[in-house]
């Protein structure tokens, strides 16, 4: 955040600016450093489309993944980490990730390391990024640490965009139907019930039924929708706790599309995580040990609680994963096995790790590409016997 500020020089001038830095504290130290003293300081006030910009923005994956890039970089070309995240903290336009920077840069340069810094926002820097970096201080490798989780974060950010991409057709025909629906239930419908009752024309019956369920839907619809929201927030509450998780875990990978999806994705995200600990230099057990809390699913994460308890007994990897056949594939062991036997652990689980993320894309399309006709035929004969029913009867009056 940025600061207003007047000085006093040692030789006696006044001097005003603004300096940039996390907290007036923060700006009131880095003066005081200058040999300055200090007669006013107050935080600088934002137009308010700036303020609106900084508050729903927030901070992206998409700004962690250029952030750990450029850092590595400049780590590279031997600028102090210090100087670093200065640099890259002028340069960033989002003013919340630019306070949480110049923060880090301050508790570097007061002794912390950087990894105990990262963790000090554990809402921007998960414990894969923060076990990474730590790994990449002790073995001395930290720009090498900073790319691999560049390449994670983006491996992570193009998956869920392509995804989130692929969903936006569908979604909006939906929205589209929705709007047309609830458009023709409030002002169509109930002005052409008045038409039909003052001209006493013999109503059909599949236009009564549209009205009579126009008719139900006004008055009991906001009913439905509230119940409806209020389920859904219910079931969310459930899935937070640790019974629903395992117990709504176990029925999704079940399912007969959807589980076989989400099992793809499970795997590719654990195959990704652990090759990236595992090339960021943590320990193979350190690594099952983390990698069980970020895949997402109680069911893996008792499994690979499981063989992480087994490969600190001196079992292998791939034979411990195989007393789990319906939730890891002979495939996925098998290359395991492989990257075992040739010390090449980490680039064989990469090599899972794509190959189930191209499934996940594939399987996404495919689902879709059958689908998007499905839901549009289906959305059509809706929409079209909706309006038969309200054409209908003001044919017969046309023809009268």
């Amino acid at each position: 955040m940025k600061f207003n500020y007047q000085v006093r020089t040692k030789e006696g001038e006044i001097q005003t600016g603004i300096v940039e830095a996390s907290s007036k504290d923060a700006a009131l130290s880095l003066l005081q450093k200058h040999g300055f003293y200090v007669t006013y300081l107050e935080k600088a006030k934002l137009p308010f489309y700036a303020r609106g910009l900084g508050l729903f923005r927030g901070i992206t994956v998409r700004d962690i993944v250029l952030f750990s890039r450029q850092l590595a970089m400049m780590f590279t070309a031997k600028v102090s980490l210090v100087e670093a995240l200065r640099v890259l903290a002028s340069q960033i336009k989002n003013l919340e990730f630019q306070a949480k920077i110049l923060n880090l840069s301050e508790e570097v340069e007061g002794g912390t390391a950087f990894s105990k810094a990262l963790s000090l926002h554990p809402k921007i820097f998960s414990v894969l990024y923060i076990s990474i970096v730590k790994a990449g201080e002790v073995s001395g490798k930290l720009s090498e640490s900073l790319n691999y989780l560049a390449d994670h974060l983006e491996r992570e950010y193009h998956l869920s965009s392509k995804t989130k991409g692929i969903l936006i057709y569908p979604s909006f025909i939906v929205l589209l139907v929705v709007l047309v629906f609830t458009l023709m239930i409030y002002t169509v419908i109930p002005q052409l019930k008045l038409v039909l009752e003052e001209s006493g024309v013999d109503i059909p019956i599949i236009t009564r039924y549209v009205i009579a369920a126009s008719e139900f839907l006004r008055v009991y619809g906001f009913i439905f929708i509230l119940g409806f929201f209020i389920s859904l927030f219910l079931l969310f509450r459930y899935y937070k706790t640790e019974r629903g998780k395992d117990f709504l875990d176990k029925i999704f990978i079940r399912l007969p599309i959807l589980g076989t999806i989400l099992k793809t994705i499970y795997l590719s995200r654990f195959a990704e995580n652990l090759s990236t600990l595992i090339s960021g230099g943590l320990m193979i057990t350190q690594a099952l040990d983390l990698c069980a809390n970020l895949i997402g699913s109680s069911v893996y994460k008792k499994a690979v609680l499981s063989t992480m308890e087994e490969v600190r007994k001196g079992v292998p990897i791939s034979s411990s994963l195989a007393l789990f056949p319906d939730i890891f594939p002979p495939v996925f062991v098998q290359m395991t096995l492989v990257g075992e036997k040739t010390g090449s652990l980490d680039t064989s689980l990469m090599q899972i790790a794509t190959f189930y993320q191209v499934e996940v894309e594939r399987g996404i399309t495919n689902i879709l590409s059958i689908l998007e006709p499905v839901l549009i035929i289906t959305l059509g004969i809706m929409v079209g016997g909706l309006m038969f029913s309200i054409l209908m009867p003001l044919y017969q009056m046309m023809s009268i």
